[in-house]
């Protein structure tokens, strides 16, 4: 867990261009803020290697996205680049990291409909380490549990008001689904809909591939994901990581996925902007392809992502 003594916080305030820093030790939220009292509002998680944001204007675009569906206004992308900037410097100053492998800052943007009746948002950036948890996953794989997520694979084009492709903090049911994969002995979740469609997962999308020798013996690599218009969440890695696989002669591939599609599969992975691309190793305690092939193929797809800014 992040202790308040290296998280720092920087609102923004159009009275501090470049951001106005907080301590992140102290109180800082109304209890009115409908952030806090409805989840009414919007949230970005990124990762900063070194000082450098990955994939930010694909963040800041899909913020913008967001705070589109829920007729949220927010701060312009500059606004938002300048105080990112001030709350990395800030952190770096204060909390250098040991060894260049440990620099890696997750990077959150949070903006809420702001105090009730106010009628302004409240927007700030949070910096804090990445997490030692993620980093092992990548390594060592996760095994993951299936969960029926309630509704169908048509919702959102049915009922656009339940916002699924917006990135909302109303993430009750997404913790609640990570507990009860715990107590389970899983480490994390794929949603199904109920008519019986792969999602993604709390967290993170959903990827899986397939490997077939072509007829002159060479290798075919298809990347398959969910499809988009399933109520899921634009990923930022997912889109990332298509561009560069197919850029190395990857084909690609989008749904619809069912459960047996995963089971088929040669690997699956959950991919996220902080924990990365994390193999799966079971679902719903199945083996999922072969280790040394997964293996293989998680390197190569890992290797294809180091090159995204």
């Amino acid at each position: 867990m992040t202790s308040p003594a290296s998280v720092v916080l920087v609102f923004l305030d159009p009275a501090f261009p470049d951001g106005r820093l907080a301590d992140a030790a102290q109180p800082q939220l109304m209890v009115t803020d409908q952030g806090a009292t409805r989840g009414d509002g919007i949230f970005e998680t990124m990762l900063a290697v070194r000082g450098s944001v990955r994939k930010i204007q694909a963040h800041l675009d899909r913020l913008d996205g967001s705070a589109a569906a829920l007729d949220l206004s927010i701060p312009g992308q500059d606004d938002w680049r300048r105080a990112i900037a001030t709350a990395i410097a800030e952190h770096q100053a204060q909390y250098p990291a040991p060894d260049a492998g440990d620099d890696e800052l997750v990077v959150k943007l949070v903006v809420t409909r702001g105090v009730e009746g106010a009628g302004s948002p409240t927007a700030w950036v949070q910096v804090s380490p990445a997490p030692a948890a993620g980093r092992r996953q990548r390594e060592t794989g996760i095994d993951v549990i299936l969960l029926d997520r309630g509704y169908d694979s048509d919702v959102a084009e049915r009922a656009p008001w339940l916002l699924m492709g917006a990135k909302t903090l109303s993430y009750a049911v997404n913790m609640a689904a990570l507990r009860h994969a715990r107590r389970q002995g899983a480490d994390d979740v794929i949603f199904l809909s109920s008519d019986g469609r792969v999602l993604e997962g709390p967290t993170s999308t959903v990827l899986l591939a397939h490997v077939e020798e072509s007829a002159d013996g060479t290798a075919i690599k298809r990347l398959i994901t969910p499809q988009l218009d399933s109520g899921i969440l634009p990923g930022t890695s997912q889109g990332a990581l298509f561009t560069a696989a197919k850029a190395a002669g990857w084909e690609l591939g989008y749904g619809p996925l069912e459960p047996q599609d995963l089971l088929d599969a040669d690997a699956v992975w959950l991919i996220s902007s902080v924990r990365l691309l994390a193999p799966v190793n079971t679902i719903d305690g199945k083996q999922i392809g072969t280790p040394a092939l997964q293996k293989e193929l998680t390197a190569e797809l890992t290797g294809l992502y180091a090159g995204i800014q």
